[in-house]
């Protein structure tokens, strides 16, 4: 599940190393929910299909509900994907540099990559609690309190941060 090799560098005692393993157990445990959330957003557009096309009936939810289930499942599983190298790099220039100056431009990336994601978490959080405060819902048909379909991305971005750091402690920036 996780590319055991990239995180061999790991701390594995004291607190940066209980940290960094907390990290790695949640990221893979939000993976497994954004996974869940994929199976079941497939799940609804399967059942969407099924109505319209085999019974006639018309749809409300299936639409919506299966756009939040994937877009929550892409945003809690950002911090799986920053765990194992999975994001999109273009590496030529520090892979050709190499040693101290690799390093240093990919500590520099991560931080930046860090403080996007620390704006975009306390915007996602206000938004969440807008809406809840608010009794802000969709405005569609169906109608839900749009919060739920919100919390993925606080949620999500949060725990990217989090990873973020985590990746810093290990030093494999």
């Amino acid at each position: 599940m996780m590319d055991t090799q990239h995180h061999t560098n790991a701390p594995r005692r004291g607190v940066l190393g209980l940290y960094i393993r907390l990290m790695d157990v949640l990221s893979c445990a939000t993976a497994v929910l954004a996974g869940a959330l994929l199976l079941v957003g497939v799940l609804a557009v399967c059942h969407m299909i099924f109505m319209r096309y085999m019974l006639g009936e018309s749809t409300t939810w299936q639409t919506e509900f299966a756009i939040f289930a994937i877009t929550g499942a892409m945003l809690l599983g950002a911090p799986y994907v920053l765990l194992t190298g999975g994001h999109v790099a273009v590496t030529v220039l520090p892979d050709a540099l190499g040693g101290l100056a690799r390093k240093l431009m990919n500590l520099v990336a991560s931080l930046v990559g860090l403080a996007f994601c620390i704006a975009l978490a306390y915007s996602a959080w206000l938004y969440v609690f807008e809406a809840l405060h608010g009794g802000w819902t969709t405005g569609s048909v169906w109608n839900p309190p749009l919060w739920p379909a919100l919390l993925p991305m606080a949620v999500g971005i949060s725990l990217l941060s989090l990873q973020y750091v985590a990746e810093i402690l290990r030093g494999e920036t």
